[in-house]
């Protein structure tokens, strides 16, 4: 995916005059142990994307994912998603700033270690989606906009629903093949998120619902 050459307009996120440069994007997403939230829920995996100038592979979008491979292994895991994030990061998501980021920062506190997300940017696909295509399906979830409005269609996805199941089955010494599924389910995940900015930034916020790229 080629790396956007000139700044992208936030006019779709109610930025009006507002742009970011394509280089300070990181887009995430998590994978938890459920959806309740709360001290009791950990995220054991966390998938990142950025557009990135590779000296072997040229520029294009990086995807990198970390996994937390045994219960000791979480400050590891969140010290080093730390060392992502620069000062001047923007973070993308699509629920993240509700579900996604509240959870890391909740993991981060109780690891005793320093939070980095709340010195981010942070810029929240979920409602901008809504607004634009609202109405038109069934729902706003982000695989039915991937496949309405970018053209993916995932095939053999397992459902979110089994992501814990399949980390705890790996952890008590189980099978990886469902873990590697839910490591795809993730990679498909950041990469959709950089389509889907892109996507929202490329039409003027004032266009009608159309459901068109």
């Amino acid at each position: 995916m080629a790396i956007p050459a000139a700044p992208l307009p936030l006019d779709f996120a109610r930025r009006p005059e507002a742009t970011v440069e394509a280089a300070r994007l990181l887009f995430f997403d998590t994978e938890t142990t459920g959806l309740a939230g709360g001290t009791g829920t950990r995220a054991f995996m966390i998938g990142a994307a950025d557009w990135h100038h590779d000296p072997v592979h040229g520029p294009g979008l990086r995807v990198r994912q970390l996994l937390m491979a045994t219960l000791g292994a979480e400050s590891a895991m969140l010290q080093t998603f730390a060392g992502w994030l620069a000062a001047d990061t923007v973070l993308s998501s699509f629920n993240g700033r509700s579900y996604d980021a509240p959870l890391l920062k909740t993991r981060y506190r109780l690891a005793r270690l320093p939070e980095p997300l709340s010195a981010c940017d942070h810029i929240d696909l979920l409602h901008p989606s809504r607004r634009r295509w609202k109405g038109l399906w069934e729902n706003c979830r982000l695989g039915t906009i991937e496949r309405n409005v970018l053209g993916i269609v995932r095939e053999d996805d397992l459902p979110g629903s089994q992501a814990p199941g399949a980390w705890l089955d790996y952890l008590r010494g189980g099978s990886s093949d469902l873990l590697h599924r839910v490591a795809a389910h993730n990679h498909q995940d950041v990469v959709t998120l950089a389509l889907l900015l892109r996507q929202l930034a490329s039409v003027p916020a004032s266009l009608p619902n159309d459901g068109k790229p």
